[in-house]
């Protein structure tokens, strides 16, 4: 209660807010204005109460609106009679994919989704947003897909409702228009949401134009969650497509958070909060909810620091929907249309878009090919797609990297690539070929382990692995090194000596047995002792036995060691 006032302020700031926007989300995503408001209400509240960022306002959000829409759409189509249950059913499945994520401690991974994809992505909704608003703007019925919107589009605007789109026209004036100072005192959505109801209020009382309608008063009903057994697949993958969307969201927004309050979130409380907030929603019929950067950054402006601001929030809304619900149902679709309008625009990335293109081609393609693909296709698509094509780019590179780090001699006066002291240079000359050094640095994961293959496929009858500079060694990389320490000591006769194995290489080499394979004295901690114990090894013989160390060789090593 230390910040009584300021949580107070936050909380009425970030629920006059929310309204038009919890209006506007129920009814673009197909539900009705009432679903967005539950949305706003229980996982304002929830996610506020149990989450792990205390200033974080949560509730519907466009890129969880049209995903939304999405689902019912889908649903509804494929089962007219419960289609609606099961779309809530898939909120509340979001909400338990979200507390999983949490017990599992899987936020520090889910944030690590590549900004392309991320930008291509919300850029997506933000176009998905903006298509399907033009024709509400109109005084048109919205459509549930793009491309129907997009075709839509020509008839709405050659024939428009005048009253309705003056008002939408009106409405994006104001959103646009209004001055930044007032912004933090009036939110902009709501003066445009009072000043246009009015006029259509007072002004076009009994005109034809499409409103929200009798907004349902009182406490919602339970909806229970049903499934059926052709559809029990989508269900679960909405659900899970709404949980991955909604931790996304959520999580940036509590980084965003973080940086104006200079504290550090809980990532795996948040996601139980907003999990535990989605389930109910789901549960009485709302929206699925995620942190919303706006009302977040409002309500911290407005003084908001602590759970507390976010339960005001959602209890402001509760106190509407109980005692106001006459007032909102005059509201022209056409204003709620052009107020989405404004947050589909404000979601589209334009500064990445713009820069992307002249910053890396790679990064170009993988931006606007994940937005193209959340717009035309679907959402669940366009992210798999970029984020394996991200993944596949970045594994390129990073392999790339590991290759230059991996080099191979055998004739010092020959091959450069390794920089030897005079006396390594020396010993290598006396050698003739038989020895091989191999030296590697950095990670060497799996992108390397055909170059590792490569190098150790000359004529040598000495090995020598330098690994001192390899802070890890992945899976493949190890099972070659298993393999060709086989291959020499077995096959060839030869004699392998492993140089500077520490950590968790020198720990995946003894799961792989190499060490079993090799005496402990081949195991050394500089490559001079290395080269100094090989250039003593006597020639393999023709009986093809092993080369043994001698006994002056082994005390050099230990003088040494």
């Amino acid at each position: 209660m230390r910040n009584i006032r300021g949580d107070l302020f936050g909380g009425i700031t970030a629920a006059i807010v929310a309204l038009p926007l919890a209006l506007a989300f129920g009814v673009a995503s197909g539900a009705g204005a009432i679903a967005g408001l539950y949305g706003a209400i229980f996982t304002g509240f929830f996610a506020a109460l149990f989450g792990g960022t205390p200033s974080q306002v949560s509730g519907p959000t466009g890129p969880m609106t049209v995903v939304m829409a999405s689902v019912f759409t889908q649903l509804i189509a494929a089962s007219p009679e419960n289609g609606m249950a099961m779309a809530f059913t898939a909120v509340m499945l979001s909400g338990v994919f979200q507390i999983l994520f949490g017990i599992l401690k899987l936020g520090q991974f889910i944030t690590l989704m590549p900004y392309t994809v991320i930008s291509g992505f919300m850029s997506g909704i933000g176009v998905i947003i903006i298509a399907l608003q033009i024709a509400p703007l109109a005084g048109h019925s919205a459509q549930g897909k793009v491309v129907d919107g997009l075709q839509e589009l020509p008839e709405a605007l050659a024939n428009p409702h005048l009253v309705a789109a003056g008002l939408g026209l009106l409405t994006l004036a104001i959103v646009f228009g209004w001055p930044r100072k007032l912004e933090r005192i009036i939110p902009s959505p709501l003066v445009a949401l009072i000043f246009c109801t009015t006029i259509a209020v007072l002004v076009f009382p009994n005109s034809d134009f499409d409103r929200i309608g009798t907004i349902p008063q009182g406490l919602p009903q339970l909806q229970w969650p049903q499934l059926s057994l052709e559809q029990i697949k989508d269900v679960v993958g909405y659900g899970l497509m709404l949980a991955t969307l909604g931790a996304i969201d959520s999580l940036l927004t509590s980084l965003v958070a973080d940086s104006l309050t200079r504290t550090h979130h809980n990532s795996e409380k948040e996601l139980i909060g907003q999990g535990i907030g989605n389930f109910l929603s789901g549960l009485f019929g709302g929206l699925p909810g995620a942190g919303a950067t706006m009302r977040t950054v409002i309500n911290v402006q407005a003084g908001g620091r602590t759970p507390l601001s976010g339960t005001i929030h959602a209890l402001i809304l509760l106190l509407i929907v109980l005692f106001a619900g006459d007032i909102t149902a005059q509201i022209p679709q056409a204003v709620l249309a052009g107020i989405l309008i404004k947050v589909g625009i404000k979601i589209i990335d334009w500064s990445f878009l713009w820069r992307v293109c002249q910053v890396s081609a790679r990064a170009s393609i993988v931006t606007y090919g994940v937005l193209l693909l959340t717009v035309f296709v679907d959402l669940i698509t366009a992210v798999i797609v970029g984020a394996f094509v991200t993944n596949i780019l970045t594994i390129q590179r990073l392999s790339s990297l590991q290759i230059d780090k991996i080099r191979a001699v055998t004739h010092p006066d020959e091959d450069s690539e390794v920089e030897l002291t005079s006396e390594e240079k020396k010993l290598m000359r006396e050698a003739q070929g038989r020895i091989l050094l191999v030296r590697m640095s950095g990670p060497i994961t799996y992108g390397a382990a055909r170059t590792i293959s490569y190098h150790m496929g000359r004529e040598y009858s000495v090995l020598i692995l330098d690994l001192t500079e390899v802070s890890l060694i992945g899976v493949s990389a190890s099972l070659i090194i298993e393999a060709k320490v086989k291959e020499v000591c077995q096959h060839r006769s030869g004699q392998v000596f492993v140089v500077g194995a520490k950590g968790q290489v020198k720990e995946r080499l003894r799961r792989f047995r190499v060490q079993d394979m090799l005496p402990a004295a081949n195991f050394l901690p500089t490559c001079s002792v290395a080269l100094r114990m090989a250039a003593t090894l006597p020639k393999v013989g023709a009986s093809g036995s092993p080369p043994v160390l001698s006994s002056p060789v082994r005390t050099e090593y230990t003088e040494v060691s």
